[in-house]
C-alpha cells in the first residue's frame, strides 16, 4: 500500500510546478498551505460523518480523499511521506499511553 501512497506523493510534488489552469492539485497548492489545511479538514469532516452513518462504502471513498488531501497538505510544507512513515515506525511497539505521557499530554 505503501506504494501507491509514495506514487501519489511523487505525483502530488511533481503537480507543484504545473500550471493550475491544468490540474487540480496545482490548483489546490497554488492557493497556499493554508486552503490545503483547510481542504484536508473538510474531507476529514466527510469522513467522520460517513464512519459516524456506518456508510461503508461513503467512507471508503472519503477516506481515499482524505489520505489524497493529506498528501497535498504535507506537500504543501514540504513534508515528506517518508518523513510521517518513519515516525509511524519510531511508535511502532509503543504503548500510545506511554508515547503521549512521554510528550507530556
Amino acid at each position: 500500500m505503501s506504494d501507491i501512497l509514495k506514487d501519489l506523493e511523487a505525483t502530488i510534488v511533481a503537480r507543484k510546478e504545473a500550471d493550475p489552469e491544468s490540474s487540480w492539485t496545482a490548483k489546490l497548492l497554488s492557493k497556499g498551505p493554508e486552503k490545503c489545511a483547510e481542504k484536508f479538514g473538510e474531507e476529514a469532516i466527510e469522513a467522520i460523518i460517513a464512519a459516524a452513518k456506518n456508510d461503508r462504502d461513503n467512507l471508503t471513498y472519503e477516506a481515499a480523499d482524505v489520505l489524497y488531501h493529506l498528501l497535498v497538505m504535507l506537500a504543501a510544507r514540504d513534508v515528506a511521506l517518508d518523513d510521517v512513515l518513519n515516525e509511524l515506525a519510531r511508535r511502532q511497539g509503543v504503548s500510545g499511553i506511554a508515547e503521549k505521557a512521554a510528550r507530556g499530554t
